[in-house]
């Protein structure tokens, strides 16, 4: 069963099967299945689990600003879950994963979620159920874009930019690689965001950096971490729901679901001792590269979850966390203030993680095979995909930046960037 008007080749990503429930049923077209109950909770608490992730990316951006704005980076987070939650039940939903127009963009069929069933489709799970799996992805993949913006952006202005990015941003990169959109029908495989969800936010912070300018004092004094015991909270969380984040993208209790969980772990594993390793060699091995090299293998696993061997997601993740690590030192270096380094881990390390999927997909996980396989086809799709995808979100997201600051303004005055945003935003002391 496919939509009409999509053409997926007969390699497509078999796992991602939205594609054939994305028909709008009557409620007498008996177009239903058993649902499987183990299937269905599986989804369920793995959208659980990322959602969490929105807050713990709140927490891990919170404890790595100075005390004045914690409240705000926090706020942050929790005003993307709500503003995503409202945008993707009315509109981002059909946007992404509608009957595709074009290769470019779902048509507006599911439009306040109008014929999304919740009773069971071909996959045994009821769409509805994908649905808020994919709401939460969209959710935290806003919040991460916030760290370009840390200290300094006026909490209106926020609101407009998220609501117009997810629309003009997100939604046309998830029905790419995952609602029936160019990329999925050329044969992309992304088994959890590589290109959604990593490329996207790192290139659009860098994006959105650009707009927005240096905090005031960037590279005159020390702009430190107020709270680093918060940030690992944060980070551990991340870690923690990650697994639904990866593993419940199998979109079923199987084998590569479980094979997702394990690269999951191993990869953050890798990325944590790589990276410290390395800072330690320029110096002393920080708690809070420890945990960003976590992160960062963790990203450069997600487009490879279920694709390939655990000992190949110990590389992948050992890779990422020296890149991540030297590409946060480029930018330091460069005194570019995308402060909290969504760039150099999500976006480079997503960059990475999507190559390394064509590079190293084997047959015996997933059905694909990549270049060290035999199939340079793979690669190049891949490499097309997370090509198009930095060149998009880091464009549109600049553009939309760009149109929002001429209008509203991004940014608090000098005086209230001094005060902190806590107290001139919100009101309030941490």
């Amino acid at each position: 069963m496919s939509v009409p008007g999509i053409t997926v080749p007969e390699t497509a990503w078999c796992v991602r099967r939205v594609e054939r429930d994305c028909l709008k049923r009557s409620p007498d077209s008996g177009d239903t299945m058993t649902m499987d109950t183990g299937v269905t909770c599986w989804l369920m608490v793995s959208a659980l689990l990322v959602m969490l992730m929105t807050p713990g990316v709140g927490l891990f951006y919170g404890g790595l600003v100075r005390k004045k704005n914690f409240i705000s980076m926090i706020a942050l987070s929790f005003v993307s879950l709500a503003l995503a939650s409202i945008h993707w039940v009315l509109i981002g939903y059909s946007l992404a994963f509608g009957p595709d127009i074009g290769g470019i963009i779902g048509d507006l069929d599911f439009l306040g979620l109008s014929g999304v069933s919740a009773d069971a489709g071909s996959g045994m799970y009821p769409q509805l159920v994908f649905m808020v799996f994919q709401l939460f992805f969209a959710a935290v993949t806003i919040t991460i874009v916030t760290s370009a913006v840390a200290e300094r952006i006026k909490l209106s202005s926020y609101i407009v930019f998220c609501l117009a990015w997810l629309t003009v941003v997100y939604c046309p990169l998830a029905h790419w690689a995952w609602g029936g959109g160019w990329a999925q029908q050329m044969g992309l495989i992304d088994f959890a965001g590589g290109t959604v969800v990593e490329i996207c936010s790192g290139f659009a912070a860098l994006g959105l950096a650009c707009v927005i300018g240096r905090r005031a004092g960037y590279g005159k004094y020390a702009l430190e971490p107020h709270n680093i015991p918060i940030a690992l909270v944060g980070a551990a969380l991340l870690w923690f729901g990650w697994f639904g984040f990866n593993a419940g993208s199998a979109l079923a209790v199987n084998s590569s679901a479980a094979v997702a969980f394990v690269n999951t772990n191993s990869a953050a594993a890798a990325g944590t001792l790589t990276w410290m390793f390395a800072s330690w060699y320029r110096g002393k091995p920080s708690s809070l590269g420890m945990v960003s090299g976590a992160i960062a293998g963790m990203v450069a696993i997600t487009p490879a979850a279920g694709f390939v061997t655990p000992l190949v997601a110990i590389f992948i993740g050992a890779v990422a966390g020296v890149l991540c690590y030297f590409m946060m030192l480029v930018r330091i270096g460069q005194k570019f203030d995308e402060s909290l380094d969504a760039w150099a881990i999500h976006g480079m390390g997503g960059l990475w993680g999507t190559l390394a999927t064509g590079l190293f997909a084997v047959a015996a996980f997933g059905g694909y095979t990549g270049l060290f396989g035999g199939n340079p086809h793979q690669f190049f799709v891949n490499a097309l995909a997370a090509g198009v995808a930095v060149a998009y979100a880091f464009c549109m997201t600049y553009l939309v930046g760009f149109a929002i600051d001429r209008t509203l303004g991004l940014r608090v005055t000098e005086d209230e960037e001094y005060v902190g945003l806590d107290i001139c935003q919100h009101g309030e002391r941490a």
